[in-house]
């Protein structure tokens, strides 16, 4: 019985931590924070807005995106528990792709994963503060502004240091539209 009970524990670890994915990350439906935990290999838990925080000591952070890098949404009043995405490729000094879940409405609901999505940098100093995100009910960058905190790269701090976290695989795809992006960005 102990056994059993061990085997569940453990099992339930393993639901609450990782998305429930069929066979690939990209078939994930649910909220952000699991599935960028899942993508980036990030150790952080709690409302997306919250990562920024205790992410301090734990994981280098800063205001430049890095492919496997997550980037915390603020918590405004479109987004009370913030966001967080992940970064899937830098296209240049301000249009990032980003590789995240429970954005753009498909299918009629929310939380699917989408892949290589365009992300603008629209602060005023270029880094990182203000960003404009692709929505697909647009079909186009959306018109919304949305805070940021910054980046969290996948290099812990410290002596508590383990090894370099590694991003998931499938968080781009083998041909990321580039051109797309920066006609998104720039139209």
């Amino acid at each position: 019985m102990r056994g059993i009970r061990l085997t569940i524990t453990a099992l339930s670890a393993v639901l609450v931590t990782a998305p429930a994915v069929a066979s690939s990350l990209l078939d994930y439906v649910g909220q952000c924070v699991p599935f960028a935990r899942a993508a980036s290999g990030i150790q952080l838990f709690g409302d997306a807005w919250t990562w920024w925080a205790q992410a301090a000591g734990r994981y280098r952070r800063g205001e430049m995106p890095k492919a496997g890098a997550v980037l915390v949404f603020a918590r405004t009043s479109r987004l009370p528990l913030g966001h967080v995405a992940v970064i899937s490729q830098v296209v240049d000094s301000r249009v990032a792709m980003v590789t995240h879940a429970n954005w753009s409405r498909m299918n009629g609901e929310r939380g699917h994963a989408e892949q290589d999505v365009t992300l603008t940098d629209v602060s005023r100093d270029n880094d990182w503060s203000v960003v404009k995100v692709w929505f697909r009910d647009n079909a186009g960058l959306g018109g919304s502004v949305f805070p940021t905190y910054g980046f969290i790269y996948g290099q812990p701090v410290g002596d508590r240091a383990v090894a370099k976290v590694r991003p998931a695989r499938e968080l781009t795809g083998r041909h990321p539209d580039y051109v797309g992006a920066l006609i998104d960005a720039y139209r």
